[in-house]
């Protein structure tokens, strides 16, 4: 199950750029840089809106030759993952292993193992169940056990065969 993270540099009080958009800043020295190539490596897939893909695309296009070893790693790491950027305006890709998407499409999970797994990590949002008028008594469950879900109904159906649609979205309870 892949793990959805967000990382972002920011100032003591939450910004990442200041008032004229300048993030200077901001810039890791090597310390920082190192623990954030360590942090970085084992990701696969990056995914970006347009603006911070214009910012990044840097890492591609570099020349590294002279550039300090954790630099020259980070640019690796970059380039070495995949990257999805979501934009409406952006014709190509100007970094290979990119591809464009125009929008943010909602995502579906199938299979209750799978499932399991993103309900454990707390990733689904919104929950969809058709229930059948059957009692079967045992099998595999349809959700994982050990885990509280606070849900709010958005949705119902009955059909007339018997079988009721719920659609419920996660509470957000604080």
């Amino acid at each position: 199950m892949a793990t959805l993270i967000y990382t972002a540099i920011a100032s003591l009080d939450g910004y990442v750029n200041d008032e004229s958009g300048n993030f200077d800043w901001a810039a890791p020295d090597e310390e920082v840089h190192a623990f954030v190539n360590d942090l970085e490596r084992p990701i696969g897939t990056y995914l970006y809106g347009r603006k911070l893909y214009e910012t990044m695309v840097a890492w591609e296009t570099m020349d590294l030759d002279e550039q300090p070893s954790v630099i020259r790693d980070y640019a690796e790491i970059w380039r070495a993952a995949d990257k999805v950027v979501f934009s409406k305006t952006l014709e190509k890709p100007a970094s290979r292993r990119t591809r464009i998407e125009r929008v943010l499409d909602p995502v579906s999970i199938g299979g209750p193992h799978l499932a399991a797994e993103a309900i454990r990590a707390g990733l689904v949002d919104e929950y969809r169940f058709f229930l059948a008028p059957v009692v079967i008594g045992g099998g595999t469950a349809s959700l994982p056990d050990n885990v509280r879900l606070d849900l709010e109904l958005i949705d119902e159906r009955r059909f007339d065969s018997g079988f009721v649609h719920l659609h419920y979205r996660r509470s957000v309870r604080g």
